[in-house]
């Protein structure tokens, strides 16, 4: 009868310690001298990488660092021995150096990685890299994953399309989207942390953010441009069935070297492989009734973070001026608490620093009422000597008291849904006929837009803040698309000083005089180079006069 589980003896200690037969590997990282055992198996996984496989223990000990090696040799040993005995290390007895009998009988040892000790580091080596990892936001994959549109839009219009070609392009635009997503996953991550420091020296977090905040409003220009277009051509290759034949192909592709007998199985997981991948393509730039996209979720967090960055060094200027504030209120307090001359001074500062009392607002019931009524409790009255209050069991046991009786009907919610039917299909159709009627067919004046009702109005003041988000100083032409893929605005300056105004049942918004084209791409969808974003600074003097 065999046992699921083994014991270890820990090299500097008798005591037994019951591990997992499978996960001994990982003993040395709780074990005395955890940092020589992590530094000895670096070592043996560095020899594996250029092609050593045997090492003695002098080859680690020269290979440790001379600044955290042992004093001898005979430490990095009983080190290996160690490993040995979890199963990191394989030894072998080295009879290339026996030279005389006396040698041979003498314990010498050369030692190499076992596959369990191997697995052990690559994991760890994988958990330190994820832990240290801050992310980046990266543009450029932006870039990458619509150019692998466009490439599946050409393939997709072949007639026979080529299967090597789509299993490229998928594998290309799944490795783009996986390293856009952890990475924008890690570095919203680290940001919060960044803003949550307390302990973080002034100059150098001033120093960090500015550079902190061009790059996020980088990274929030090119997300506004470029996701819209992402989330056109994932619909357009969905809305024309192209998607499930790409996906086959690349399925078929991947399994094509798989074992006899095996080609029909692998090749359905290798198409439900993809076809998840693809989802969660779709789920990440495409919003849907219910739920935002997590690029716009993303965009949200970061342009959230830029006020929370303000916040940060407006709080780090009130320190360094002297100003109070919570963080200085409470440390004096805490000088005040531990100047006080006693007990019952502290007590009085407690009462006045933080206003609690005795507890005066538990819900009694009737029979306790009209007992207070004949017999009042003075309000002086101490706690420890005031007459007891019967709580119900349930109430002291499970926090809530639930009065027995008849249990309620179920309400009838039709109507309710019928409602919410009806007003979800007015809004769809506010929404086309605002759409509609912001198309302008071609450049205008803004000028010229004419009266708009709300629903538009809202829709025009959305497509224009996406465009003033890619506002930078110099540029008088910008090309912005909506989150959802569905509108395109163009913007440009005038430089002849003139005013718009556009008339809402609200009030009048005004402001310079741009030449405007809204397009709505649901009707005409256009594929093209992505034009350079540039916009008129036109955000200081908008005003809705009311």
């Amino acid at each position: 009868m065999t046992s699921s589980s083994t014991s270890h003896i820990s090299p500097t200690s008798s005591t037994v310690v019951p591990a997992p037969a499978h996960y001994t590997p990982f003993a040395h990282l709780t074990a005395p001298n955890a940092a020589l055992y992590r530094q000895v198996m670096r070592t043996f996984l560095v020899a594996k990488e250029r092609f050593a496989v045997h090492l003695r223990p002098e080859d680690v000990y020269a290979a440790l660092d001379a600044t955290s090696r042992p004093a001898d040799v005979e430490a990095v040993a009983k080190a290996l021995d160690s490993l040995v005995g979890w199963g990191n290390l394989r030894a072998d007895p080295d009879h290339a150096r026996v030279t005389a009998v006396e040698d041979f009988y003498r314990r010498r040892f050369i030692y190499q990685l076992t596959r369990a000790g191997e697995a052990a580091e690559v994991a760890l080596g994988t958990y330190d890299e994820v832990l240290g990892r801050r992310g980046e936001l990266q543009a450029v994959a932006l870039h990458d994953i619509v150019t692998q549109l466009r490439a599946l839009l050409v393939i997709a219009a072949e007639d026979e399309p080529d299967p090597a070609k789509a299993y490229v392009a998928l594998s290309v635009l799944t490795a783009r989207f996986t390293d856009l997503a952890d990475n924008a996953r890690a570095f919203m991550g680290s940001l919060q942390r960044t803003i949550d420091l307390h302990d973080i020296e002034v100059e150098v977090f001033l120093a960090y953010k500015d550079r902190l905040i061009q790059y996020l409003e980088r990274f929030i220009q090119d997300l506004i441009t470029l996701g819209g277009r992402i989330a056109l051509l994932i619909g357009e290759l969905e809305d024309q069935g192209r998607v499930g034949p790409l996906l086959r192909l690349a399925a078929g592709r991947e399994a094509a070297d798989a074992a006899p007998g095996e080609a029909e199985h692998a090749e359905a997981a290798a198409y439900e492989r993809c076809a998840g991948r693809w989802s969660g393509l779709a789920q990440w730039f495409v919003s849907e009734e219910g739920r935002e996209s997590q690029a716009r979720l993303l965009r949200g967090r970061a342009l959230g973070a830029i006020p929370q960055l303000l916040a940060v060094v407006r709080q780090l200027n009130e320190r360094r001026a002297g100003r109070s504030d919570r963080s200085a209120d409470f440390r004096t307090l805490a000088r005040w608490f531990a100047q006080a001359p006693d007990d019952a001074a502290r007590h009085r500062l407690w009462r006045v620093a933080f206003g609690l009392y005795s507890s005066r607002h538990l819900t009694v019931d009737a029979d306790t009422l009209a007992e207070r009524t004949a017999a009042p409790e003075p309000a002086s009255t101490p706690w420890g000597e005031a007459r007891p209050l019967r709580i119900s069991p349930q109430l002291r046991r499970t926090g809530s008291y639930e009065r027995r009786g008849k249990p309620r009907r179920v309400a009838d919610r039709g109507e309710a849904k019928r409602r919410l039917a009806e007003i979800a299909a007015r809004q769809t159709a506010e929404v086309r006929e605002a759409r509609e009627r912001l198309a302008t067919g071609g450049p205008v004046r803004l000028s010229r837009l004419g009266d708009l009702d709300p629903a538009a109005f809202r829709l025009f003041l959305g497509l224009l803040g996406d465009a003033l988000a890619t506002w930078r100083p110099g540029m008088t032409t910008t090309v912005a698309t909506s989150g959802d893929g569905s509108m395109e605005i163009r913007l440009t300056a005038l430089d002849d000083g003139s005013t718009a105004e556009v008339r809402t049942p609200e009030g009048v918004f005004s402001g310079p005089d741009h030449l405007i084209d809204i397009i709505d791409l649901t009707e005409e969808v256009r594929f093209g180079p992505p034009v350079a974003p540039a916009l008129a600074s036109a955000a200081g003097t908008e005003a809705v006069e009311r």
